[in-house]
């Protein structure tokens, strides 16, 4: 029997987000349905609501950073059990045939993984009328091999965003081999780029932090940051050329980022996180002259990101949250535009009952 689901959902690029219900598949012989207590907010949310990629499809109910309770298991579900702490990341099934999903890294699934929301739903009726629908809802059914353990040790709440903002920052980190004496630079202190700290950190790493001004100082170093410097200052960058082994550019806007490549040592590489929606100037001669690279980075497959979320709990690593109720949500995508969270909105979707 179909499960009824309420959520908020973008009706269109230029309309505020509204309540909407649907439903959910009951639970097929893979499936685990879970109610979801929180979700968090990703910067990518607000690019689909807006359509800034061009591939909306409305309504749509984004989130994609689930943190919930195991309600029901279907008959071959083994991994998981009624009442265990589960998370659902970016992605909700792939092919599972190709090279990648072969080799554990299914979000670089050939033919593209099923996203959370916004892709056509293999499971969900026709493939074209059925899309996926995310985590600002109450309830979702989800195929066990892509949902996650979230272990004791992690708050639900505060975990939620690890499941994108964790998984994305701790999979170029450990691609790149950091750990004790490897010297990392983050751009950018937001939703990933305060995660990047705290997982380069616990990994043994010198981190310094890059902005735009030196408001975030005092949390850069709280988290374990040992410099900071000002991108906008000359002598200061001047200063740390050729400093770092890696970087970690998450911004989510159209930025320089040329001049940042002179910080790069021989060998170095910048790893491009942030969905930016424009094209950013890199020259060859910085490239060459000392066999830098500029690189991408997509979220991490279901493995990864069962340890990424193992490691947290291991070091005490959380993301830091605003929690708020689902009817907020408009005016944290206001804030979010402006960069005014620290770090990460989280939504309590227990407050969806007293919505009505």
């Amino acid at each position: 029997m179909p499960i009824a689901t309420r959520a908020f959902a973008a009706v269109a690029a230029d309309r505020p987000l509204e309540p909407y219900r649907f439903e959910r598949r009951d639970p097929g012989p893979d499936d685990v349905a879970i109610e979801i207590r929180y979700c968090g907010v990703c910067h990518s949310d607000l690019h689909m609501a807006k359509n800034d990629l061009g591939n909306a499809r409305y309504p749509i109910v984004p989130g994609h950073e689930i943190a919930g309770v195991v309600t029901a298991v279907g008959a071959n579900v083994s991994r998981f059990k009624v009442g265990d702490r589960v998370g659902v990341g970016c992605m909700v099934d792939s092919c599972r045939a190709c090279e990648p999903c072969r080799a554990g890294e299914e979000q670089y699934c050939v033919p593209g993984m099923t996203q959370t929301y916004g892709s056509r739903d293999p499971k969900g009726g026709p493939v074209n009328q059925r899309i996926t629908q995310g985590g600002y809802s109450d309830r979702i059914t989800v195929d066990q091999n892509y949902v996650l353990r979230i272990p004791d040790a992690l708050p639900l709440d505060a975990a939620a965003p690890l499941l994108c903002a964790g998984i994305t920052t701790f999979s170029p980190l450990k691609h790149w081999k950091v750990g004790p004496g490897s010297k990392v630079a983050v751009v950018g202190l937001g939703g990933l780029g305060h995660m990047a700290v705290k997982l380069a950190v616990a990994m043994g790493a010198e981190v310094t932090v890059l902005s735009t001004s030196d408001r975030k100082r005092a949390d850069a170093e709280r988290m374990g940051a040992k410099h900071f410097l000002i991108n906008s200052d000359a002598a200061a960058m001047q200063a740390a050329a050729e400093r770092f082994n890696l970087i970690i550019n998450t911004v989510s806007a159209t930025h320089e980022i040329a001049s940042h490549l002179q910080l790069l040592a021989r060998d170095g590489t910048m790893v491009m996180l942030g969905l930016t929606t424009e094209g950013l100037p890199v020259f060859a001669l910085p490239l060459l002259w000392r066999r830098r690279s500029v690189a991408g980075s997509l979220i991490g497959g279901i493995r990864e990101t069962q340890e990424m979320l193992d490691f947290c709990a291991e070091h005490g690593i959380t993301c830091e949250i605003e929690t708020i109720a689902p009817d907020q949500i408009n005016d944290a995508y206001a804030r979010l535009e402006k960069s005014d969270v620290r770090y990460r909105f989280v939504i309590d979707m227990a407050r969806m009952a007293a919505l009505g």
